[in-house]
């Protein structure tokens, strides 16, 4: 069963100085049908004026993925870290018993593109962590790069939770294909250009929900970069 998720029909929001698409509930957006799906809460795409975030907020028991697809952003937690985040460059933060943190468009002239994700941890109560790691466009070209895992296997983040997480950027006119478990639960999130998931095309913007399939088969109609994750 593979269900799409259309860009449009994602919950926007507008606030001037950030624009945000999200593909399940979030803040005022409330889609009973749209909650979660697997172990992933939140997918939010935001688009963040120069020079203006988020200031400091406190998170808990959730794994925060950030995928920054333009742009720079800057990061500071009660964890004593601060960094800047560039575009190809991931991020995850553990949030577990408890942290604070901010995250501003580090630059003051350019917008800042980016996908927030929340992942449910495999217990609560962790102890707060933070990674950070870039994946060039080359270890990614036409191949699913492993970017996110349990056991940060291949370089990847670690996630505290059961999900393979990869990214791709996939020329036109090649294929890829990933071999899937029966008790596993796919999504695949479309960052930009236009593929096809099993016959089914998805856009900037689209997701797919996808379960009780034996295979993904994906192939790109033009240049695409997206990210697919197989998950308990």
């Amino acid at each position: 069963m593979l269900d799409v998720i259309q860009s449009e029909s994602r919950g926007s929001a507008d606030h001037g100085w950030l624009r945000a698409k999200h593909t399940f509930s979030f803040a005022e957006y409330q889609n009973p049908e749209r909650v979660q799906f697997g172990k992933v809460r939140v997918i939010n795409e935001d688009r963040i004026a120069p020079g203006k975030g988020f200031g400091t907020h406190p998170h808990r028991d959730m794994e925060i993925v950030t995928y920054v697809i333009d742009g720079e952003i800057a990061h500071k937690d009660s964890m004593g870290n601060g960094t800047v985040i560039t575009a190809g460059e991931i991020q995850r933060m553990t949030a577990g018993t408890g942290v604070q943190h901010s995250e501003y468009n580090h630059s003051q002239d350019k917008e800042l593109h980016l996908l927030q994700i929340w992942i449910y941890p495999e217990k609560t109560g962790l102890e707060p962590g933070y990674e950070q790691t870039r994946f060039s466009r080359e270890e990614k070209l036409n191949r699913l790069r492993l970017v996110g895992s349990r056991d940060g296997r291949d370089g990847s983040i670690t996630i505290h939770q059961d999900v393979d997480l990869y990214a791709s950027v996939l020329e036109a006119d090649n294929e890829l294909s990933l071999e899937l478990r029966p008790d596993r639960k796919v999504f695949v999130q479309v960052v930009d250009g236009d593929i096809a998931v099993n016959g089914q095309q998805l856009s900037a913007g689209d997701g797919a929900q996808i379960e009780n399939e034996r295979a993904l088969q994906i192939s790109a109609i033009t240049e695409a970069e997206f990210l697919v994750f197989d998950m308990t």
